[in-house]
């Protein structure tokens, strides 16, 4: 531990479990106090309860204003205010092609994707002001980068991300706050899991398999990657560092996998 975080609170969303639990548990290990947000109780009350004191749990949903609002009470109740900010919380789901996608499909991802992380910042940013400065993350993803065909609302969604991060940070970087976001390529989450109970370790290791032939560097990513990242943007060694997509994705998005099929380039 190195005390990145000392003196700092941390609001995560989606951190009851993958990229959001692991994040959450890095900023306590540098020194933050955590308040844990998911919308599923049980994972919630998990991971707060795994990290210690240092964490509270609140459930609730990103797409709901009076939610959003409530969660940042609730740090501030605990914590005494607000520094950073996490708009971690997001769904896929099987949508197939535009055409048979249903409306409710889209609005769903629609809400939770890009309306919760502009609720995050709408509700979020008095805080950090009244801090007198901060860092907000989101997640986006390479799917906000590049089109995957059968997920067209999950890339709109995540491109909406990436431009909504570009904007607000010229908005506010008057006020001291940075706002970047981070593209994810294929991790081991639970994204898609709806379930309240424990990780299933053989679903977690078969999506570990089949997302390693996505990246060059030949393995899955984990939540413990984003993680990282996410430690050095709400951190002060990024403070030069505002309205970025930092991509964090193994090589995806830099070497297009087709042409190495197609020149036969064995990236082992």
């Amino acid at each position: 531990m190195t005390g990145l975080l000392d003196g700092k609170v941390a609001v995560i969303t989606g951190a009851g479990s993958g990229m959001g639990r692991a994040t959450a548990e890095l900023f306590a290990e540098e020194g933050a106090r955590v308040l844990v947000m998911d919308r599923w109780a049980e994972r919630a009350e998990d991971a707060a309860t795994g990290i210690g004191e240092a964490a509270v749990a609140f459930t609730g949903d990103v797409s709901q204003g009076e939610d959003v609002q409530a969660m940042y009470q609730a740090a501030v109740d605990a914590f005494g205010g607000v520094n950073i900010i996490y708009n971690n919380a997001g769904i896929g789901s099987r949508e197939d092609n535009v055409r048979d996608c249903p409306e409710e499909v889209f609005d769903e991802i629609m809400a939770i994707n890009l309306r919760g992380v502009w609720l995050g910042m709408k509700y979020g940013i008095p805080h950090l002001q009244r801090a007198g400065g901060g860092s907000i993350i989101s997640t986006a993803s390479v799917a906000g980068i590049s089109g995957l065909a059968g997920i067209t609302a999950y890339c709109a969604s995540k491109g909406g991300v990436i431009s909504l991060t570009r904007t607000v940070a010229g908005e506010f970087a008057s006020s001291g706050i940075r706002i970047n976001c981070i593209c994810p390529g294929a991790i081991a989450t639970r994204i898609g899991d709806n379930s309240q109970g424990p990780q299933d370790p053989v679903q977690l290791e078969r999506r570990r398999e089949r997302n390693a032939g996505a990246h060059p560097l030949g393995r899955s990513g984990e939540g413990s990657d984003i993680a990282q990242a996410a430690l050095f943007l709400a951190s002060d060694e990024s403070s030069f560092m505002t309205g970025q997509a930092i991509v964090v994705d193994g090589g995806w998005t830099a070497i297009d996998g087709r042409w190495a099929d197609f020149a036969g380039v064995d990236f082992s």
